[in-house]
Order: structure tokens, then sequence, then C-alpha cells
């Protein structure tokens, strides 16, 4: 009877495993389907969520996602196919509760439109709700339409730090760290208990220069000078009417009274849905084909080992993987060029410059390959370090880089077991074998120890920062001190060559690679979509089931960012990690 059991057991496991498998693949087969596009129809994309750059590992997300792109580079590739494609006439916009916490992906939405009115046909953006990134992408747009309940909150930007450093001393925890530079401030949130000098300084320097880009970017779509635009925001928010008033929308309408009010191709709503049109294949818009280029995504906090996905800190970029990609795309002889899209806050120092160095062999190879970085959202401290073995640097006027720093410490918990009633007691043996100790703070050796080491690093860091700019050393140290720049404020200092998005990078490749403007290429995205096969044999391991991950995107992001710091840093390892800034 037991062996029946056991047997019974068994078979239960495996048919349930074929049935799991054999419906994930027929879900697969069904969105797998190219959709038919009717003519004269509206391509509708409903911008919502963070638009992240790679998709994440869940199984379910990727077989309803399909083989191709999810986030941005799908609105991206929408707007770019809808552009040459006969049989969409328009395209409707509906930025509705964007999650985006930063500036440069909207940027890049907002670019992608203009490029697309390009062609004649009509951008419309409707808006249920729009605070000041869901506007910004709107006014992109030839006409707004705003419901008539909505309110248009266009306030202006702040920027909203928290301080723990009184929580921490309540609690019995102190955090012991050392930093390079006076705008080094990535601990800043745990050993301070509000600003110092030269923190505000750098935030007021950062919020005031993306205020500006919002601010030149309205007035250019609307037919304003910028101090109209200015004068409006101190009046802020709106009401539906008011908003019209001011000339920031066009008209009043629900949805369904969009092609009452606005011609539309064939004269109606002929909606067409940006997920199913996504599905259709490169080789019906020209898109696929010719010189290959890859294009290497290098997103989350930077760490040493496989990387793979943290509930608080998100995307982990682990150096070994990411290495992997970087060599897969060096020995493949029909690649062109290679694009490295970073949208990172940096992390270890030791995981950056192993990126770097597989990047510098990657450019030294073969000289006729050229490598070209596109800077996402973030690519600061280790982000940046990363970049600098790319001889030419793009990045959106909004992205957050630079940070050039050093940071390293931990945090002494010994007073909190102290209230606990716990005690610590060790035994070592070795002058600086208890330097990571949670009990005390560093020894005045062991912090001369770790401040030499940083130093060391920091200084590694400022020569491939000069060697990769054309710059002095001193003119390096000039501009970093850790010091986060927007990618405006960074071309004007040198530390970028030029604004754009990703369709510049790739275009600047093409040009180094001696690719004709007008030819088509085909894109190699790495890391590579992974095979229905390989989502099935992993289980739902990637769908990320914790306490955390039921926190919105914002919200963990925020956690994160504070959290980063302390999860990642090692005994003294040296930590290449921008402050944790939130703009709202």
């Amino acid at each position: 009877m037991a062996k029946r059991g056991v047997r019974l057991v068994l078979f239960l496991i495996v048919l349930a495993v074929i049935v799991s498998a054999a419906g994930m693949t027929l879900v697969f087969l069904a969105v797998g389907r190219q959709p038919s596009v009717a003519r004269n129809s509206t391509l509708v994309l409903k911008l919502d969520g963070d638009l992240h750059e790679v998709p994440t590992d869940g199984v379910v997300r990727q077989l309803l996602e399909g083989s191709g792109p999810s986030g941005l580079r799908a609105v991206l590739q929408n707007l770019q196919r809808a552009k040459t494609d006969a049989r969409v006439g328009a395209v409707l916009i509906v930025p509705t509760g964007l999650a985006a916490p930063l500036w440069a992906k909207v940027q890049e939405v907002h670019d992608a439109i203009v490029d697309f009115r390009k062609s004649g046909k009509p951008a419309i953006a409707f808006l249920e709700y729009a605070g000041e990134r869901e506007y910004y992408i709107a006014a992109a747009c030839d006409r707004i339409f705003l419901t008539p309940t909505a309110t248009l909150d266009l306030n202006g930007l702040a920027t909203y730090e928290v301080f723990l450093r009184g929580t921490l001393d309540r609690i019995g925890v102190y955090p012991d760290i050392l930093h390079t530079g006076e705008y080094k401030t990535a601990f800043n949130a745990f050993t301070e208990r509000g600003f110092t000098p030269a923190h505000r300084e750098m935030s007021d320097s950062l919020t005031r220069d993306l205020y500006d880009q919002l601010v030149e970017r309205v007035a250019d779509s609307r037919g304003k000078t910028a101090d109209d635009v200015r004068a409006l925001l101190d009046q802020g928010p709106f009401s539906s009417r008011q908003a019209l008033e001011a000339g920031f929308v066009d008209e009043l309408a629900y949805v369904d009274q969009i092609d009452d009010r606005t011609p539309l191709p064939g004269g109606a709503l002929r909606r067409l849905d940006a997920d199913e049109y996504g599905r259709v294949g490169a080789g019906r818009f020209g898109l696929g084909g010719g010189p290959k280029i890859a294009v290497i995504y290098a997103t989350g906090v930077i760490a040493s080992g496989e990387g793979g996905y943290d509930p608080l800190m998100g995307a982990v970029l682990g150096s070994d993987r990411l290495n992997e990609y970087i060599r897969d795309a060096r020995g493949d002889t029909s690649i062109r060029a290679i694009v490295v899209r970073i949208d990172s806050p940096g992390g270890s120092a030791v995981a950056s410059d192993a990126i770097w160095r597989e990047l510098v062999l990657t450019r030294d190879e073969k000289r006729d390959r050229p490598l070209v970085v596109s800077m996402s959202d973030l690519a600061a401290s280790g982000g940046y370090w990363i970049a600098t073995a790319a001889p030419h640097i793009i990045a959106q006027p909004g992205t957050l880089t630079g940070s050039i720093g050093v940071i390293t410490g931990k945090m002494v918990t010994g007073g909190l077991y102290e209230k606990l009633g716990a005690n610590i007691e060790s035994v070592s043996q070795g002058r600086h074998a208890e330097i990571a100790s949670p009990a005390r703070p560093f020894t005045d050796s062991e912090r001369a120890r770790l401040a030499a080491l940083m130093e060391d690093t920091y200084q590694a860091f400022l020569s491939k920062v000069a060697e990769s700019r054309d710059m002095t050393v001193e003119e390096v140290t000039a501009i970093a001190q850790g010091r986060v720049w927007t990618g405006r404020q960074a071309e004007r200092i040198g530390l970028v060559d030029e604004l754009g998005g990703l369709d510049r990078a790739l275009a600047v490749a093409k040009e180094r690679a001696g690719i004709g403007a007008d030819e088509r290429v085909q894109v190699v995205v790495y890391p590579p979509r992974r095979s229905v096969y390989e989502l099935i044999s992993r289980g739902l391991a990637g769908e990320g089931a914790s306490l955390p991950a039921l926190l919105p995107a914002e919200d963990r992001r925020l956690i994160g960012l504070f959290a980063a710091p302390a999860l990642l840093a090692g005994a003294g390892e040296p930590l290449a990690l921008m402050p944790a800034l939130t703009l709202r």
C-alpha cells in the first residue's frame, strides 16, 4: 500500500508538471500569433508603470508579453513603427499613473512622439489625470484632451530626502562612515539629521535645472515664453477649466468624445492596442535584417556575482552575468557596433571596475567596432565608472550622472543589542580582525587603513575619468567630490559628449561603424529574452512573492535607495553609489 501511495503521488506530480507546461505553451502560442492591423487605425499607447528598461524574470509576465520588447523599448519601437506604417493614421497617448520617479525616460518618450509627428500624422494626448511627468509627455502631442472633472497637478518640482540619524540614535545604531568629497552624500540619510550645506547646494542645483527643463519644454510645446510658464505654474494646481483657460490643454472631453472633437483617419477612433501592435514582426516595417548592432543593458544596483532581483533594491546588476554578455557580444564577429545602455545608481566599486575592464577589452580589441554609451535615468557613481570605458557618451538632459566619489563604512548595532538585553562578545587574532565588528565603531588604526584604501579607489576613479574625458586629474577633481549632475549640466562640464536617447546612440554607432544612416540594422539585445523552455524549467521562482514586492514600485525604489548602502557594504568594501534623491 505504501509503494502504491508513493507511485500515486509521483504520478500526480508529473501530471501537474506536464499540464502546467502544456498550459504555458498554449498561452505562448496564443499570444504569439501576429495580429491584423486595419487601415486608418489609431495606435493607443497607455503609459503607466515605471517604463522599465528590461523585463522582469516573471514567467507569466514574459509569456504574456511574448518575445517582443516591453516597457520603454516597446513604447519607442511602437512609435517608430507607426511613423512609417501606412495602416496607422494617428497615435493616442494616454499617460496615467506614471511611476517613473526620474526624468530621462519621460524625456525619451516625449522626443519619440515629436519624431513620430514628423510623419505628418497627428499625435493626440488624453489625460484622465496628470502631474508633471504625465503632462511632459502629453506636451509632445498636437492636441491635449483633459477629462472635464480632472485636475492638472502642475505645481513645480520638489526634492524630498529623509534623514534617519535621530531614529538610529534612539534605537542605539551608529553609522560609522567614511567618504571622499563633500558632495558624496549616499550615507547622509543615516549620518545626518538634515541637509549639510554641500548636500543642499547639490539638491537645489539638480531640482532647479530639472525644473528649468520642464518649463522650457512646456513653453516650446505650447507656444508660450518661459516666464509665462513659470508664472502659471506658480498658480497650480489647476481645475480642468483653469487648465483650459491657461492654454495647457486644448479641450475638455471624455475619451469617447475624442473622435467627435478632432479629425481622425477614417473619421472614427479605430483602436489598435499597443501590446498587439508590438507582436507584428519587425520585417513588416523594414526594421529587421542588415548589419548587427548589440545593445547591452546595464541596469540596477551594481554588485559582484550573478545579480538578479532584490525586493527592495529592485534589479541587481551582477558583474559576472553582465561580463558574460559583453564577452558574447565581443566574440560575435557579425556585430558591427556595441551600445551600452546604463540605468544604474552605482554600487560596488570592485564590481564596477570589473565591468569597466571588460568593456575596455571590447573597445580595444577591434578599433573598427565602436563602443557607445547611452544613459537612461541614472548613470551615476559606479554607473559613470562603467561609462568611462566608452569614447562617446550620450545622456538625456534629465539623466542623473557623475557622483564621482567613494564611500565605505558600517552600521554599529551594538547599542541596539544592549537595548534588547543582548550582548556581543568576540575572540580574535590580528590587529584589524574585528574591523567589521557590529559591536563597536572603527578604531583609529582601522579608520586610517580604510581611509587609505578608499583614497586609492577614489584616485583610480579620477584617473579613469581623466583619461576617458581627456582632462587632467585636477580638472576632474574640481567637478567630482561625489557631486551629482543632470545630463545637461554634465554636457557643459565635459562628462558627456551630447544629449539624446537610445536612438541617437544607435545613430552614432552606425555612423562610426561605417553603416549608412538610412541602412536598416538588426539590434541584438543583451540580456536576451528567455526561451519558453527556460521559463517553464525555472517555474515561478522569478515572480517575486514577498512582502516588499507588494508595495508600489515607487515606494520600493525609495526604500531600496536607502537600504542599498547597508545591504551592499561589506567590511570596508568601497562603494561608488549615488545619494538617494526623491523628486516629486
